[in-house]
């Protein structure tokens, strides 16, 4: 079989679905090990009690970062870090709790703003990307609407440039959240804030939340190959 009909074959619309179906199982997964992974973690206290926040603050301490502001917030998961205005923001069960996941949470958040304070190149792309992808976000369910409800085919280029712009963000964020969870197991464990065995915990935790981040680049990128399948056939 020839390269171009290997990619034909690829791009069939059968194909698709089939992968479409299975990124939205994995998907499905990736939240269940999120919720039991981060449920289980929570209920487990860490030795030396210190919290999420004072775990968070310690951290950036140690690479020199003073002026970023540590917030709380309600809500649950909804832990990130805000480069444009230098916040790290926890959630409350995070914020105060002396959890194994919340300690995991915490320093993952602020190995955000260690890559903030050393120019990583990553999160400067990630950050870059943001405007043109929230556009992209917001004009893409018109766009489907259009193309395949009513007909407007044209549209489906756009839909393509839309999904292109996604992937590459989601893409752009996989090393960027992974470096985060390598520095926040590192910096966690040297300065003390966990003891041997609790590594564990904290561990299971942040690998979880990283499926969440690879389940949103395959659900992006099969969108993108279904809308090439559906301009192509």
């Amino acid at each position: 079989m020839t390269t171009s009909a290997l990619a034909f074959a690829f791009l069939s619309p059968t194909v698709i679905i089939v992968l479409l179906v299975f990124s939205m199982i994995f998907a499905a997964y990736a939240q269940y090990r999120v919720s039991s992974a981060y449920g289980k973690n929570v209920r487990i206290p860490s030795r030396g009690h210190i919290t999420g926040r004072e775990a968070a603050e310690a951290v950036m301490a140690r690479a020199g970062i003073t002026d970023v502001e540590i917030t709380e917030t309600g809500g649950h998961l909804t832990d990130h870090y805000d480069p444009m205005h230098k916040r790290l923001v926890l959630s409350s069960e995070n914020y105060r709790g002396t959890s194994l996941a919340a300690l995991g949470v915490a320093a993952h958040e602020a190995g955000h703003a260690i890559q903030h304070k050393t120019g990583y190149a990553m999160l400067k792309a990630r950050m870059a990307l943001v405007p043109v992808t929230q556009i992209a976000s917001r004009i893409l369910p018109f766009v489907i609407l259009g193309a395949f409800f009513f007909r407007m085919f044209g549209l489906i280029d756009i839909g393509i440039i839309c999904y292109a712009v996604l992937t590459f963000f989601h893409l752009v964020t996989l090393p960027v959240e992974f470096d985060a969870s390598r520095r926040a197991k590192f910096e966690l464990a040297r300065l003390g804030i966990i003891a041997p065995g609790e590594e564990k915990g904290v561990n299971e935790t942040l690998n979880a939340a990283a499926l969440t981040y690879v389940a949103a680049f395959l659900g992006s990128l099969l969108n993108l190959l279904w809308l090439i399948s559906a301009r192509r056939n």
